[in-house]
This record gives C-alpha cells, structure tokens and sequence, in this order.
C-alpha cells in the first residue's frame, strides 16, 4: 500500500511543480493499476502486484523504444527515455545476472530438473521468486544453460 501512496504523492508535487512528463507518466501508472483493480475486483492491491504492474509498463517503454529509434523518432525516443528514468524510480532493485543463477541453481536443487524436459516445472517455480526484479527473457536464458 505505502509504494501506492508514495505515487499519489509525487502525483501532486509534479502537478505543483508543473513538471508535465512525471506527472503523465505517474498518471499513467496510476491507471494500469485501477485497471488491474477492477479486472480482479480487488480494492488495494499489494505493492508486489504494483511492481508488477509498472516493471510492465517499464518493459512496454523498452519495447517502444526499439521501435521509435528503427524509425527515427527522435522526439518519441527523447520522451520514451524520460518515462523509462521516471518509472525505474518505483521498481525494486533488478537482481544480478550472478544472483538470478543461485536462485537458478537452488530451484532445479528443489524440483529434481534434470533436462530441458524439466524447464516449465523450473520456470513456474523462479518467476515467483524474482517476480518484478528480473527480466523473464533474462530468465529463461539461465534456466536454459543451466538444463542444457
């Protein structure tokens, strides 16, 4: 709840500070989380399904990203790169490629993997543990090296 408040909160000082590109970033975090509200039909989500929800947004800005600089969108990227700093502010720290293995290593301890037979059962048992801080792609390519 308090990573909620401390968004409502910056919300109003960028308003106060007429700072136009935070206060439209935050409000559009704001929103995918009364969206996921209502979709689950939930009043307060806890703060680990709000970091949930805006590493999702910071993933889409990433995407965009990609795309503005394939089409020499200068204007888009400039802006793009702003709300990407802006929404880093609120995720949690990313884990180390280095602590993404160990925590690797000890799931396929947990669950018996042994081939990439095995790598749902593993992949279902580490996106809990790393849920909002790590990338799945980043992710997967661990878990793959690890059961090849």
């Amino acid at each position: 709840m308090a990573l909620k408040k401390q968004l409502l909160a910056d919300l109003k000082s960028a308003m106060k500070a007429k700072d136009k590109v935070r206060k439209s970033t935050i409000t559009l975090i704001r929103a995918a989380i009364l969206q996921e509200e209502k979709d689950k039909q939930i009043e307060n989500l806890e703060d680990s399904d709000i970091e949930a929800i805006i590493s999702k947004q910071y993933k889409q800005r990433k995407d965009s990203l990609k795309e503005f600089e394939k089409a020499g969108r200068e204007d888009l990227v400039d802006q793009t790169k702003a709300e990407m700093a802006i929404i880093k502010d609120y995720l949690p720290k990313q884990l180390t490629s280095e602590e993404i293995a160990s925590i690797v290593e000890d799931t396929i301890q947990e669950t018996g993997a042994e081939s990439m037979k095995d790598m749902g059962k593993v992949m279902k048992s580490v996106m809990p543990k790393v849920k909002g801080k790590a990338d799945g792609k980043v992710v997967n390519q661990i878990v793959r090296e690890k059961l090849s």
